[in-house]
């Protein structure tokens, strides 16, 4: 049985303030968050504290030590991976989430490497103006974490759907 209708994973993330502010969305609206290492930077408490504020004790983080551990991970919990990506053809408006899915949130400074996009299930986007490069990290996963939340009837406290 899973713990949140959905997850967050974080591979390699660069920046400790992108990594605070999405573990403080994950324990805002009950979502589980995943970090696959190594990350740009010591992946500890004190350095996404000030972004993550108190909530990080609010929030479940699993860390996992590489990409090919939590590839393995979620395959043996029969997690689908969903990719987001510039390169994703599914505005994630009219992709359609299911409790249990795993968004993938690539490093700010390179995304995910060619294998790891051939590991997702689904590759999904953010519809934006062509001529700008990407979103910010924090802000897409919000995006995609409030679409995916109501499709799933899972913002917390909700009561399933008939």
């Amino acid at each position: 049985m899973l713990n949140a209708p959905i997850a967050l994973a974080l591979y390699q993330p660069d920046i400790p303030q992108n990594t605070g502010t999405l573990l403080r969305l994950c324990a805002c609206l009950a979502i589980e968050a995943h970090i696959i290492e190594p990350a740009g930077f010591p992946v500890s408490d004190r350095a996404f504290r000030r972004a993550g504020m108190d909530y990080l004790d609010r929030v479940t983080i699993t860390r996992h030590v590489s990409w090919t551990a939590f590839d393995t991970w979620r395959r043996q919990a029969g997690r689908r991976l969903v990719l987001a990506t510039t390169q994703g053809a599914t505005p994630y408006t009219r992709f359609a989430f299911a409790p249990g899915d795993i968004t993938l949130l690539g490093r700010e400074s390179a995304g995910v490497p060619p294998a790891v996009h051939a590991a997702a299930d689904a590759r999904i986007t953010v519809p934006m103006v062509a001529d700008l490069r990407s979103l910010n990290v924090a802000v897409a996963a919000a995006m995609i974490a409030g679409e995916a939340l109501r499709q799933t009837d899972g913002w917390p406290g909700s009561q399933p759907g008939p």
